[in-house]
């Protein structure tokens, strides 16, 4: 989803006007890590200095493609949702320890909870935006209610449910 960079030069020419904000509507969906940041949380009320990875996840659905930024802070506070992240991408077993390799993140897909988060920007006004709610486990079984991220596998149209294939048999 993300466009590599390029620099303008002063007299290039421009067309792209953007696209419409996109809001897809509560539910589950396949995401796929789009990036991985490392970064450094300086410390606040709640949450000491610390480590902190932000990863994006790229979703779709029928209303279009969007990107989701998530803060996954480095501390023991928050290794629940460390965990979750990992047993979502596969990585991780339930009941088993795991030594994090943040270089296997991107890519990796999973399921998740989308909800639309209300807000208030800046200047007063009244603001939406999607966030993840929950992430599912490799091993929950999810049915996706919405439309699968582009980069989801797809199913030759002519497979068949239920006729199994034999190397060699014609």
């Amino acid at each position: 989803m993300a466009e590599e960079f390029r620099e303008y030069g002063w007299n290039d020419e421009i067309s792209n006007e953007g696209s419409e904000y996109v809001l897809l509507p509560e539910g589950d969906y396949v995401f796929k890590v789009a990036k991985v940041e490392r970064a450094r949380h300086s410390g606040s009320e709640k949450i000491p200095a610390c480590n902190m990875a932000k990863v994006t996840f790229a979703i779709s659905g029928a209303e279009g493609d969007i990107e989701i930024t998530e803060n996954f802070y480095l501390c023991n506070k928050f290794e629940w949702k460390l965990s979750a992240l990992f047993l979502a991408i596969g990585q991780k077993k339930r009941g088993e320890p795991l030594r994090m390799n943040w270089n296997n993140v991107t890519g990796a897909t999973g399921q998740c909870h989308v909800y639309v988060d209300n807000y208030k920007k800046k200047d007063g006004s009244d603001g939406q935006s999607n966030k993840i709610k929950k992430f599912y486990g490799y091993d929950e079984q999810v049915e996706i209610t919405t439309s699968p991220a582009p980069s989801a596998p797809q199913v030759p149209s002519y497979y068949q449910p239920g006729v199994s294939w034999t190397q060699g048999a014609f």
